[in-house]
């Protein structure tokens, strides 16, 4: 009993380190930029099917992940220059947008890849186990672990202890002192949008491996967000990273012992949180 306990806590926390890594592009960008960008999983979507596709093509798993994570970057380059640049704080306008584009991807994808979905991915030089305690366990979950917590201490550097996370925050509230300072906000905003799409990107090269690449996948990955976000608080990376772990491991175990109300366990945290504390966990009063 006990190592189930213990081996579903581990998958419970590399599928947060998944959600975290999709969630944390999408809270980079509400929180610093004032835009909730419904094209994210989108984003998540192209870094699955780029990321598997090189990877079969024989390139090296961090090769493929980033390459993935790159074209997912490019695209939402393209839109936030293209278009978004041009309705900051216009919030209805960018979710009609964004949320259009979703089924502008979606079809693109579809013309590119086909309907045929791509099975979930694990490269071979992660395809080892490893010895913990009694119990054998995944090298890759472990790698996604990992990697999903460097990912968080980075993103809350950046946010809290960096110039370019306090010009952000003061871009967004008050743009024309910070471009009275001599300031290239446009370049920064373009900046910050690229690395959140980069990340989604990116957490669609490494949730392959869990998740898979299919069609519908851009508006699963979207609705896992979303409650990430909401859970956590809109804009904060540090509740992106407590709902991911809340999340993560009720889905483990809810699917471990309550198979029939996996996904109902999720969203009844959500209901909880948004009953108790409509903020968001971390999220700030209004």
């Amino acid at each position: 009993m006990s190592q189930t306990i213990i081996v579903n806590l581990l998958n419970g926390l590399s599928f947060a380190a998944v959600l975290f890594l999709l969630a944390a592009g999408l809270s980079v960008i509400q929180g610093l930029m004032g835009i909730l960008n419904l094209a994210h999983g989108a984003f998540f979507m192209v870094g699955a099917y780029v990321g598997l596709t090189l990877a079969k093509w024989g390139w090296s798993f961090p090769l493929a992940c980033l390459g993935g994570s790159l074209a997912a970057a490019l695209v939402g380059l393209v839109i936030e220059r293209g278009f978004l640049q041009r309705l900051y704080k216009q919030e209805n306008a960018q979710v009609l947008l964004t949320l259009g584009f979703v089924y502008i991807i979606i079809n693109l994808i579809q013309w590119i890849w086909g309907g045929r979905p791509g099975i979930p991915y694990v490269p071979p030089s992660l395809a080892g186990s490893i010895q913990i305690g009694q119990i054998t366990y995944p090298v890759f979950r472990l790698y996604m672990i990992i990697i999903g917590l460097a990912i968080a201490v980075f993103l809350w550097w950046v946010g809290e202890k960096t110039r370019v996370g306090a010009i952000v925050r003061a871009g967004t509230d008050d743009k024309e002192m910070i471009m009275g300072m001599g300031i290239n906000l446009g370049m920064v905003f373009m900046s910050v949008f690229f690395l959140g799409a980069f990340i989604a990107g990116f957490a669609g090269s490494v949730g392959v491996t869990v998740m898979g690449a299919y069609l519908d996948v851009g508006w699963d990955a979207l609705f896992l967000a979303l409650a990430v976000i909401v859970v956590g608080g809109m804009g904060s990376v540090s509740g992106a990273l407590l709902a991911s772990v809340l999340i993560g491991i009720i889905d483990s175990y809810g699917k471990a012992f309550f198979p029939d109300f996996a996904m109902f366990t999720i969203y009844l945290l959500f209901v909880i949180v948004l009953l108790v504390r409509p903020a968001g966990l971390m999220g700030k009063k209004v």
